[in-house]
């Protein structure tokens, strides 16, 4: 399998990935949200990558531009969403390797926070924490019992504890219906 930088050319395979990775009802919803953070120039720069397999995508994960607000440091911000993986590839750690590279990419890019809204069993496993807990409020506010589920990972040591705020994320995303978990 190889991770790479999504192409114009991959659009129609990274829709179809995300409608059979999340089903027919809501699979339509989270690719038109894809198509629309990889148009919004609010959510510049992004990190969109495909995990191909026998000349075939079978994963996509997708990272936008997100600030924090009612800081007086500038902090570079990213946030994870989505990550999708075609229903015969899962479990077999392709969403994993797109988060290591994706992460590693982002860190070369001198991000230093990333934050998911994602199952709180899988995503620790790639290195996220909780993240109302240290002091970042999500865009939208998140149920108490679904709190484990807003997560962030520090790439660069000395943010977390120090830095704290709301999370602004891109224009497409700063819509409360992406916000449940």
């Amino acid at each position: 399998m190889e991770i790479k930088k999504s192409t114009e050319s991959d659009k129609t395979e990274i829709r179809n990935v995300h409608i059979k990775a999340f089903g027919e009802e809501k699979g339509p919803e989270i690719a038109d949200l894809v198509e629309g953070l990889m148009n919004d120039n609010t959510a510049i720069p992004i990190c969109s990558l495909v995990a191909v397999e026998e000349n075939r995508i079978v994963g996509h994960i997708l990272f936008t531009k997100a600030k924090i607000t009612e800081t007086t440091e500038s902090v570079a911000v990213q946030i994870l969403a989505p990550l999708a993986v075609l229903p015969e590839a899962q479990s077999k750690g392709v969403g994993g390797q797109l988060i290591q590279e994706g992460l590693i990419q982002l860190k070369k890019a001198g991000i230093e926070l990333v934050f998911v809204l994602g199952h709180p069993d899988y995503y620790p496993r790639a290195g996220f924490v909780p993240a109302g807990a240290l002091g970042y409020d999500a865009p939208y506010p998140i149920p108490a019992e679904f709190a484990g589920a807003w997560m962030v990972q520090e790439l660069r040591n000395g943010f977390i504890g120090r830095v704290t705020g709301k999370i602004q994320c891109s224009e497409v995303l700063d819509q409360p219906e992406h916000w449940r978990e």
